[in-house]
């Protein structure tokens, strides 16, 4: 979908826009970018989270009204072992259900975190979960039907390291905010003021909120500052709709060594690569030359079958935009200078011969039902808007299922919860080298076909979802659940 010809044909490094469309920033380009502060429960085996308001000033004019976990926006970086059991204590101070999705994770439906788990006002989830997976960047984030685009929008997020400890054995950068950069990418929208606002027009609640402003780890304008060798990006997309079509300003590669789920076999070198809202990616880049350089993005590709001059400003085309600016400083410490050859991961190769079939299909209503639908129908899976009351099916555990997942009418980015699949085919060809690794969200551009086994169960009271995370989609209908048994 996005390739290097897309983003910078007819463009030289001077025409990238250093925003989004329509922003004029603040004079803080050079403030260094800091990392989410992280909470190590590797030790412990145990962590806890407060839901909490606050007031956060991102552009230098009026603050906002926010929430965070343990902070006033955004949550830390909770950091625990790989396999074992680990205890979480989630507060909530807020006026307001929340609850909280370990989305990545594999554990069983009465931990997940999903809509049937809300945690009141007032009072505190203690799950025990249950881990038992391989090494990746996973999140968290809050899952209440109908309040979850809103409540992530205003800062119920985080994300997790699931680490076995051996990232230095493999060669692999390991030192937190030094070499190891945690990059949550958001676009936000603010008002005259300098306020965050998530006030939606139509086009919004039908195509997914797009934001004006680039926000990284909570914060707008800020450069991150790198050693002069090799570091790692783990790169999550916390937005609501927005895709993101990454390069290097200077067309330097980036070495993806993780998917969603875990680590590769060995690296491999993009020019590009495309990051869709809830997916998580982890690249290696090489700044040994010590040069000033940008991560930057192309604007969201994701029309609809409107275009994009119907659909408003912001989501026309244009020059690539810079999501994050690095500086080198050769003063700082560079653990890694060479590439790994060896990651010690895997990519999936499970036999679909004999696999369940089944058919999901993501729709979005057309003609008038498009504009004159409730919130929560205008969009369905199979013909059915999400129903809390309704079981769509059940799953055996441990059957392989072949799921053939399509999309109507734009890209939609595709969760499974409780499992990591193998992407078999995307538009009948091999899947694109960025999704050979294990996942559990997939940008679905037509059809893709995804090989998976469930291993942990799930009931009829607190189940799995597999939804849409274009997070007003999601919101609006375009989910389902089901049972594990």
């Amino acid at each position: 979908m996005f390739t290097r010809r897309n983003i910078l044909s007819g463009l030289g490094a001077g025409a990238i826009s250093t925003v989004l469309p329509g922003l004029s920033w603040a004079d803080t380009i050079n403030r260094p970018l800091a990392m989410p502060p992280l909470l190590d429960a590797t030790d412990t085996g145990r962590f806890r989270l407060t839901a909490q308001s606050g007031k956060m000033n991102f552009l230098g004019q009026s603050k906002s009204e926010t929430w965070g976990f343990n902070q006033t926006y955004l949550g830390p970086t909770v950091r625990m072992t790989n396999s074992g059991a680990v205890r979480a204590e989630i507060e909530n101070t807020l006026d307001e259900a929340i609850s909280v999705h370990w989305h990545g994770m594999i554990i069983p439906g009465d931990v997940d975190g999903g809509p049937h788990q809300p945690i009141a006002p007032g009072t505190t989830w203690a799950p025990e979960l249950p881990v038992d997976q391989a090494q990746a960047t996973i999140w968290y984030h809050s899952h209440i039907h109908g309040e979850t685009a809103r409540q992530v929008q205003k800062g119920l997020a985080g994300v997790l390291q699931l680490s076995d400890g051996l990232d230095a054995d493999r060669g692999l950068p390991s030192t937190y905010g030094l070499d190891d950069l945690t990059l949550v990418l958001q676009d936000r929208r603010f008002d005259r003021r300098g306020r965050m606002d998530y006030s939606l027009s139509m086009p919004d609640q039908m195509m997914g909120f797009l934001g004006d402003t680039m926000v990284i780890n909570g914060q707008v304008g800020a450069t991150a500052v790198v050693p002069k060798g090799i570091t790692r990006l783990r790169l999550l997309n916390g937005s609501n709709s927005r895709i993101y079509g990454l390069s290097m300003s200077d067309e330097r590669a980036m070495h993806l060594i993780a998917t969603d789920n875990g680590l590769l076999d060995r690296p491999i070198a993009l020019d590009a690569l495309t990051l869709a809202p809830g997916e998580r990616y982890e690249v290696l880049v090489d700044f040994t030359d010590g040069n000033e350089v940008s991560l930057i993005s192309a604007q969201s590709a994701n029309m609809g079958m409107m275009g994009g001059g119907m659909m408003g400003g912001n989501r026309t085309s244009g020059p690539p935009f810079t999501v994050v600016p690095f500086r080198v400083d050769s003063a700082l410490n560079a653990p890694i200078a060479a590439l790994p050859e060896d990651l010690g991961g895997s990519r999936p190769d499970m036999d679909a011969r004999g696999a369940t079939q089944r058919s999901i299909a993501l729709e979005m209503a057309m003609g008038p039902g498009m504009m004159m639908g409730r919130g929560s129908d205008r969009f369905s899976i199979n013909g059915e808007s999400f129903d809390m009351q309704r079981t769509d099916f059940a799953v055996q555990r441990s059957v392989l299922q072949r799921w053939s997942v399509s999309a109507n009418m734009m890209m939609h980015p595709f969760h499974v919860h409780g499992v990591t699949f193998q992407v078999l085919t995307e538009n009948g060809g091999a899947p694109k080298p960025q999704n050979t690794g294990w996942k559990d969200t997939i940008l679905i551009d037509g059809r893709a076909e995804l090989l998976m086994r469930f291993d942990q169960p799930a009931s009829a009271e607190l189940p799995y979802m597999f939804h849409c995370h274009i997070l007003e989609h999601e919101d609006g209908g375009m989910m389902g659940q089901f049972t594990v048994t």
